[in-house]
């Protein structure tokens, strides 16, 4: 199959792909359906982490490897713990519960995915810097400071 032909047949169907952090200590994977396209998030801890996220059900996702070398990061809304490689520091995946979204979730960072290819994703925006959850997704980005 040529890249172009890769390219375009990893986007849309569930499909199990695989990820990784920079430094490989941490592997895993997925079934994902990225033709529902990837999330974005405005709350500060997506905003400054560059967080593009895909959300799965936990029994969608395996750790493959590097469970010794994952640190993780909750904050005070206690939406999600993220998991990140001590080595590399990547955040690779966040696991939490919100209603909003279907309750249990596991959020990969796209990001970290193998062969995909961001720009080829639709992207729905959430505004969770301001736990606007019951909004939903849209297509554009959110404000940052409310209006």
């Amino acid at each position: 199959m040529e890249a172009n032909e890769k390219q375009k047949a990893s986007v849309g169907g569930v499909k199990k792909y695989t990820g990784s952090c920079h430094c490989g200590a941490v592997r895993f994977e997925a079934d994902v359906d990225l033709g529902n396209g990837a999330i974005r998030c405005n709350c500060t801890i997506c905003t400054k982490t560059a967080w593009f996220g895909a959300l799965v059900k936990p029994n969608a996702f395996a750790l493959l490897s590097g469970e010794e070398n994952l640190s993780s990061y909750e904050w005070a809304s206690k939406t999600s713990r993220r998991y990140f490689c001590k080595h590399c520091s990547v955040n690779c995946f966040a696991r939490g519960y919100l209603e909003q979204v279907g309750g249990d979730y596991v959020s990969l960072n796209v990001n970290c995915f193998d062969e995909v290819e961001l720009q080829d994703l639709k992207v729905a925006h959430w505004d969770g810097r301001h736990n606007n959850w019951e909004a939903g997704p849209r297509p554009a980005p959110w404000p940052i400071f409310a209006p």
